[in-house]
């Protein structure tokens, strides 16, 4: 049985989500501040070539929907815009923000690249690093509650775990 990555430090629950920049999917600018005032999740997702991150949004979405509906945010963070994801998201009426870290620099910020993690077919089109996968759960004053990387590429937080987290912050 692998371990689980370890969580970053900055990233542990307890402590304050730290601040940093990103852009949503039409060029603006947004920050982790700007999640304040309602509870908050955060999926670091790593592109479309990764079949794993297309079926945990596939078949999460009906928890998604609950994320929203108990009136937290949900942000996908990634280094492209995944036009599956929008488009099935759509389709379940969830409401999710894409914020955009094209050139990793919030993934090196909060200590979560994969160093030569995309698939050498993908590299051309997507570089050679990526994102860990990791969920993060944040209260409405942007402090950590629940943090979560993924053992291996494969894996992913049970959705219910995250609403639990979400609830406990309510």
């Amino acid at each position: 049985h692998k371990r689980a990555r370890p969580v970053p430090d900055a990233l542990k629950p307890g402590q304050t989500l730290p601040e940093f920049a990103a852009r949503d999917e039409q060029g603006n600018t947004v920050h982790s501040s700007d999640l304040r005032g309602s509870p908050s999740v955060i999926l670091l997702v790593r592109g479309n070539w990764c079949p794993f991150c297309n079926a945990q949004v596939k078949n999460l979405t009906k928890y998604y929907k609950d994320i929203g509906d108990l009136g937290a945010k949900l942000i996908l963070l990634t280094p492209k815009p995944l036009e599956t994801t929008r488009r099935v998201a759509e389709f379940f009426e969830v409401d999710f923000d894409f914020w955009l870290d094209e050139s990793l620099a919030v993934a090196r910020q909060l200590d979560l690249v994969h160093v030569k993690g995309v698939p050498s077919g993908s590299k051309s089109e997507y570089g050679e690093d990526t994102m860990w996968p990791t969920a993060l759960v944040m209260d409405s004053d942007g402090v950590i509650v629940f943090a979560s990387l993924s053992k291996f590429i494969a894996d992913r937080p049970d959705p219910k775990v995250l609403l639990e987290a979400i609830r406990s912050t309510l």
